[in-house]
């Protein structure tokens, strides 16, 4: 059956760095949506819904580095109204307002901890977490949002060359979560996973998706994942005929779209709008086998 969707946002603490977090969930929810305006993009959500009854599998959606959560919307929402509890967190210092911390050892180790923080918030949210089914859970990963999923699935990173003092390969901290089930990597980046067995604790299905056309991550990237975890046969690889590396993202407002902005840009003759549609059938079909 097919939910309507509730909105409701979390601000989500972290009181190792001094900051909060903001959560946006999209939920099956009882009452109808409205069309809304959340932050410059329109979506029909029903604010702060009753869950629908029973509970739900969970996934959470990091975005790319600079990103927002809301440019995976359209997926988000065919998510939630096919009965998955759906996090977007934005991560502190590595989204569109602030882009601070790009680059840098410090976003790679804060990156999966805040997704981690995220997930227990929703769990513990009176409202959302009884409706959660709290050891179903996927990540789903676009770029740097690739890396997040595949380190808190057990990834090991270590450090690029000018990202240590010595230039050598470095543990970067990071935490694991076992509640994690599945991963759906989009474009993902992975240098930090080059290392030999990096990825060797990574046992859970995953849906890797890369674009033809990808000028920011090369095919390498995909192949470090395939090569890397213990047992390819688990990984579904697909290369997206004629995709960009944004192609990944939702549609953005006429108003936001222009050759200037490259993430609201294609390479000639990609119809995301169409696209959309496909992945959304795609990464369903995926984890409805998981779970």
């Amino acid at each position: 059956m097919s939910y309507p969707v509730g909105y409701r946002r979390l601000d989500v603490p972290d009181a190792t760095l001094n900051l909060t977090l903001a959560l946006v969930l999209l939920y099956p929810g009882q009452e109808p949506e409205q069309p809304e305006a959340l932050g410059p993009y329109p979506l029909s959500v029903a604010r702060n819904a009753t869950p629908a009854a029973g509970q739900f599998p969970v996934v959470l959606i990091s975005h790319g580095t600079g990103g927002s959560g809301l440019v995976y919307r359209t997926l988000a929402h065919f998510l939630a109204s096919e009965g998955f509890i759906v996090g977007l967190p934005e991560h502190p210092h590595n989204n569109r307002a602030d882009d601070s911390w790009a680059g840098t050892p410090q976003n790679l180790t804060a990156r999966p901890r805040h997704v981690q923080l995220a997930l227990n918030a929703l769990l513990d949210d009176p409202k959302i977490g009884p409706a959660a089914l709290p050891d179903s859970v996927a990540l789903i990963g676009h770029s740097l949002g690739g890396y997040t999923a595949l380190t808190l699935a057990g990834g090991a990173p270590t450090t690029l060359p000018h990202e240590s003092a010595d230039g050598q390969p470095r543990p970067i901290p990071t935490p694991t979560d076992s509640r994690i089930r599945a991963l759906v990597l989009l474009a993902p980046a992975t240098p930090w996973f080059r290392a030999p067995e990096t990825l060797r604790q990574v046992r859970v299905p995953i849906l890797l998706l890369t674009a033809e056309k990808d000028e920011h991550t090369l095919p390498w990237h995909g192949q470090n994942v395939v090569q890397g975890v213990p047992d390819p046969a688990r990984v579904q690889h697909r290369a997206v005929a004629n995709a960009g590396h944004f192609s990944f993202l939702s549609p953005f407002p006429a108003e936001g779209t222009s050759p200037a902005f490259a993430p609201s840009q294609d390479p000639p003759g990609f119809d995301r709008a169409r696209f959309q549609r496909e992945l959304q059938a795609e990464v369903l079909t995926f984890l409805r086998a998981v779970f």
